[in-house]
């Protein structure tokens, strides 16, 4: 379908692998987490694996790319949770991780390669007493660009917001997909076009995010033998500006026992809250939640639990990972719970679903509000089973993206207008970068089959 066996010749001495198991391995990401992707995506593989070492490697691939009209996807750590880099069309798969390092920590900033691990990243920060503000429960294996080009938050974002919240990107560098590829420095507004965009309007290159002063983090455990009331506390939690925090994720009984290495930390029958505070905070977090009538069950420096990981492998996507290591038929939606009352509306739903289904809920800041972001576990059972969760989530006024889907329309949660579908047209005009994920043609096909009526998160255009 693709010259493959001419591209290999263009690009010469540049790493670059055939072979099937190496291509079929870095054709995969995490998708696997949803039912409905693992069935959509089986099969899709790459017809060649490039790995450039430098930027002078990165441009004379796109060049001969573009020659040749070979799509382009772009894969950093691989722990994307949609799909994001997986090739539906085949063609080249750019591994860029070893397009690696931090170039600055100055001025409260910090700048580094795309393919840098955000443990990298933060480990460069911390010796100069900074860390990142926002980071993926997949620190140790994602890069800071499959973060920006797939990732919406993490920790961090229950103090200073999602990605897309004014300045949490500052800048970028980004090549265009052309005969003769362009470098371009996005800053301001413009960083938001690449922001959750999967790679499919420029290749990053550099990103530059801002910093925040580097804390001893406590990881702590909260039980609570009522959900609500677990979830009242993490919302107010998350209002108290004045307690400095990195995490606060909410899982109803059963889901401490599912997560099998958190052992019998969690009395049976309670939620719990996990969370994540600053040493200096912790008196007032302590406070706090006997306000709530909550009881500390666990309480360790970060990573040094006796759960064999940091604790916030257990919430975002990690959480449901695993969940899965229970049962693998265990899915969730991503419901975006805003508003006046995220208590009552976590309440309406838990009283729908709770119990056979039980909540999950992470808190944090999206445009300046406290919101909560979860759905029920369920089982499995069939695409109308999900179609039904969906339904009454959004009938209870619950923002709905589709995690099932993997083109950045379906799942909902990036803000597209004009200038987006302008932006694509001038950095990749022959639509080579990981095709089928953000078409701007009414009859381009879907890349996957599975269509769940979800309205996705209405976000504001930012700027």
């Amino acid at each position: 379908m693709y010259a493959i066996e001419d591209f290999s010749s263009d690009i010469a001495d540049i790493p670059h692998s055939t072979d099937r198991m190496t291509v079929r391995t870095k054709s995969r990401d995490h998708y696997t987490i949803s039912p409905l992707l693992r069935e959509a995506l089986a099969g899709k593989t790459a017809d060649i694996v490039v790995s450039p070492r430098h930027k002078a490697d990165l441009i004379r691939i796109v060049r001969a790319a573009v020659h040749r009209r070979i799509p382009m996807t772009m894969r950093g750590g691989g722990t994307a949770n949609y799909g994001q880099s997986v090739p539906t069309r085949g063609g080249i798969l750019l591994d860029m991780t070893a397009l690696s390092g931090v170039l600055w920590v100055r001025g409260g900033h910090l700048r580094a390669l795309s393919g840098t691990l955000t443990s990298e990243v933060d480990a460069a920060a911390r010796l100069q007493g900074w860390e990142l503000r926002i980071h993926p429960s997949t620190r140790s294996t994602g890069t800071l660009a499959g973060f920006v080009a797939g990732g919406s938050g993490g920790m961090g974002s229950c103090m200073w917001g999602m990605l897309r919240d004014r300045g949490n990107i500052t800048g970028m560098e980004v090549i265009s997909a052309e005969e003769e590829p362009r470098v371009l420095e996005l800053r301001g507004r413009d960083v938001d076009l690449i922001h959750h965009a999967y790679g499919t309007n420029a290749i990053m290159t550099e990103v530059e995010m801002p910093v925040a002063p580097a804390f001893e983090w406590r990881e702590t455990v909260v039980a609570f033998r009522d959900f609500i009331q677990a979830t009242r506390f993490g919302v107010q939690l998350g209002r108290e500006t004045g307690i400095i925090k990195k995490l606060i994720s909410l899982q109803e009984w059963p889901v401490p026992r599912l997560m099998s290495a958190l052992g019998t930390i969690v009395p049976e029958g309670y939620s719990m809250a996990n969370c994540m505070i600053a040493q200096p905070s912790f008196e007032a977090f302590e406070c706090i939640v006997e306000d709530f009538g909550g009881i500390i069950v666990s309480n360790w420096g970060e990573g040094k639990g006796p759960y064999g990981a940091p604790l916030y492998e257990f919430a975002y996507g990690h959480g449901l990972r695993q969940v899965q290591r229970s049962n693998s038929k265990y899915t969730g939606l991503q419901g975006l719970f805003s508003g006046g009352d995220v208590p009552g509306m976590v309440a309406r739903v838990h009283k729908r679903f709770g119990g056979p289904m039980p909540m999950r809920l992470e808190i944090f800041h999206s445009g300046g509000a406290v919101v909560g972001m979860g759905s029920p576990y369920f089982l499995y059972e069939s695409d109308g089973q999900v179609a039904e969760v969906v339904d009454f989530m959004q009938a209870e006024g619950v923002q709905v993206a589709n995690n099932h889907a993997n083109t950045v329309r379906d799942v909902g949660i990036k803000v597209i207008d004009h200038r987006d579908a302008a932006f694509k047209a001038s950095m990749d005009p022959h639509g080579l970068l990981n095709p089928g994920k953000l078409d701007f043609d009414d009859d381009a096909p879907e890349a996957t089959p599975h269509a769940l009526a979800t309205h996705g998160w209405n976000f504001k255009k930012v700027g």
